[in-house]
């Protein structure tokens, strides 16, 4: 199901950032479209081109490491949590290896964040 839900979503952000066909009837609106300098071929209003582009992806690629990680932490936490419940002696190592994994997990998502904010500020 998340499958059909991910390709639904990378098709219609595909045919809204396709650029718009012009039909032949359209001669005005092509002749406006020329006059207008803003206007740059091949754009839309979802994936302009230039630094925008940039900005665009280093958030989205920002959210998607913070929500990744985010994720990953609580996993940790809630079977670390249900891991001691079951095993009380065992809390000190459980709690040790969870602390770490999750100090792994926040570098890595740091890690991530930077890498797109410099791809962001680099273009």
């Amino acid at each position: 199901m998340k499958k059909f839900l991910v390709l639904g979503v990378m098709m219609g952000m595909w045919l809204v950032a396709a650029p718009a066909q012009a039909a032949p009837e359209a001669a005005e609106a092509a002749e406006a479209a020329e006059a207008a300098p803003a206007a740059v071929a091949g754009t839309s209003w979802v994936f302009p081109q230039g630094n925008q582009v940039a900005w665009f992806g280093a958030a989205i690629g920002a959210g998607l490491v913070v929500m990744g990680a985010g994720r990953g932490i609580g996993n940790i936490g809630s079977s670390a949590t249900e891991s001691i419940a079951r095993q009380p002696e065992a809390g000190g190592q459980i709690f040790t290896s969870m602390l770490l994994s999750a100090a792994l997990i926040e570098g890595v998502a740091l890690f991530g964040v930077v890498v797109t904010l410099l791809v962001a500020l680099t273009i």
